[in-house]
């Protein structure tokens, strides 16, 4: 199956495809480039920035990473240790899985509350329908 750099119009791709691809803005991208979360970005001769597959995939992986809530300042990290190569794959691993248990935390947090919460909808529901003659 082709991904959607594949797809594009070579084997790189512009901040403005990388950008449709990823669905972040190119400030955005540059910022990540900046904040050293994504290795510097080869340029072409043009000195525009030419994105290989794995910078797409990278940045995909950390897109996933920030909707999950992870700090930039663990994002950084990350990227820090995977420029390491492989000696770093144990402390991406810890990193990961430490913060695979915040969103576990995080999301029995939420079934809680939308637990609550649907416990108020249908109490509501009842009310409103005249089959609940609790009035809180």
């Amino acid at each position: 199956m082709a991904t959607q750099l594949e797809q594009s119009t070579g084997a790189f791709a512009s901040i403005s495809e990388v950008a449709a691809i990823t669905g972040l803005t190119q400030d955005t991208l540059r910022w990540y480039e900046r904040e050293g979360m994504i290795p510097t970005i080869a340029r072409g001769s043009d000195r525009r920035r030419r994105y290989s597959e794995r910078d797409v995939r990278l940045i995909e992986l950390l897109v996933k990473l920030r909707t999950t809530g992870m700090p930039t300042s663990d994002m950084q990290r990350f990227a820090v240790l995977l420029a390491g190569g492989a000696e770093t794959h144990g402390r991406r691993l810890s990193l990961l899985l430490e913060h695979r248990e915040r969103i576990r935390a995080q999301q029995a947090r939420l079934d809680d509350a939308l637990a609550a919460l649907d416990t108020k909808v249908d109490h509501y529901r009842a009310l409103i329908a005249g089959t609940d003659d609790n009035r809180t």
